[in-house]
């Protein structure tokens, strides 16, 4: 009985060895077959042609210059802008310097001790001249008042303040020039503060038609 348990055991012991020995070859197999798959996968990229690899340098030279020409276009229009009109910031501040001839010439005609004096004459004359070169000053450096009076209101060059009442110009004709406006170049240094014209309203005033009559009782 030892000696058939013991012939048992070592069979036993051979089979496994042999189920053992057969699963080696299917992992070697598996790990074979995906070396396979990856050198076919590495097979399929193919290299690109000398043609195709100046293609392609092409390409990216002419995107680099197309770029480059961009920046330098960029570069030229920055400095345009800064030559032309580096000087918006001051000729916006100076041109309270007109605003103030204005109202300084405002306030002497409406001093009652001075109207009508030799002296106010004398004083607005010289205030006007000032004004005048001023103006002419900026003119020399592309700064120019806008015409307004009379014009249509053009909210590119025009702010409306008000609405005043007149038949006798079209509605939204400029009738008033609160305060000049002006521009530099093609740009707007600021607009003219205006006063436009509007239909008069009529009101309809009551005739004793429309009156209530007392009712007779």
């Amino acid at each position: 009985m030892e000696k058939e348990e013991i012939q048992n055991n070592t069979s036993a012991d051979q089979n496994e060895d042999t189920v053992k020995e057969n699963e080696k070859p299917k992992e070697n197999l598996a790990e074979e077959n995906k070396q396979e798959i990856k050198q076919e996968a590495k097979e399929e990229v193919k290299e690109p042609t000398p043609e195709e690899k100046i293609a392609e340098l092409e390409d990216k030279v002419a995107r680099t210059f197309a770029e480059m020409e961009n920046q330098r276009r960029r570069f030229e229009k920055e400095k345009e802008d800064a030559f032309e009109y580096g000087g918006y910031s001051f000729a916006k501040e100076a041109l309270n310097l007109i605003d103030n001839l204005d109202r300084s010439k405002h306030v002497l005609e409406s001093d009652d001790k001075l109207k009508e004096t030799e002296a106010l004459k004398k004083t607005l004359e010289h205030l006007d001249i000032i004004k005048k070169d001023l103006i002419s000053i900026f003119e020399k450096n592309n700064i120019k008042p806008i015409d307004s009076l009379n014009k249509k209101l053009d909210p590119n060059f025009h702010q409306a303040m008000m609405e005043i009442e007149d038949d006798t110009k079209e509605p939204g004709t400029i009738i008033q020039e609160i305060q000049k406006g002006f521009t530099i170049k093609d740009r707007l240094l600021r607009p003219s503060l205006v006063g436009v014209s509007k239909k008069v309203t009529i009101k309809e005033e009551k005739t004793e038609e429309n009156q209530e009559n007392p009712e007779n009782k």
